[in-house]
């Protein structure tokens, strides 16, 4: 049973930072590209970031040049830094496998940024 967890949220002033963590179990990751998401409320998940096994990133033109997208395949981790947050990157903040798998997603971790 594959596992991932999300943690690292929190309320954030605009133009603050967090580093979001997504921790999995097994070696999955190591296996997998591996992506973050988001909802925010009342809005469908949309993309924010991807990595592949390789290590290429991409992102969202929302947050390209303020968030970036790592991993530690040594940790099973997947971490998303996050910078010059804005209000509208308040959202609750998801980690999954590419192509995503519906039975991987876990609670999310929330992100509040106050204006």
């Amino acid at each position: 049973q594959v596992q991932l967890v999300e943690s690292g949220g929190g309320l954030v002033q605009a133009g603050g930072s967090l580093r979001l963590s997504c921790a999995a179990s097994g070696s999955i990751l190591s296996l997998s590209a591996m992506a973050w998401y988001r909802q925010a409320p009342g809005k469908q998940r949309e993309f924010v970031a991807r990595i592949t096994k390789g290590g290429s990133t991409n992102y969202a033109d929302s947050v390209k040049g303020r968030f970036a997208i790592s991993r530690d395949n040594g940790k099973n981790t997947v971490y998303l830094q996050m910078n010059s947050l804005k209000p509208e990157d308040t959202a609750v903040y998801y980690c999954n496998v590419l192509p995503t798998v519906q039975d991987y997603w876990g609670q999310g971790t929330q992100v509040t940024v106050s204006s």
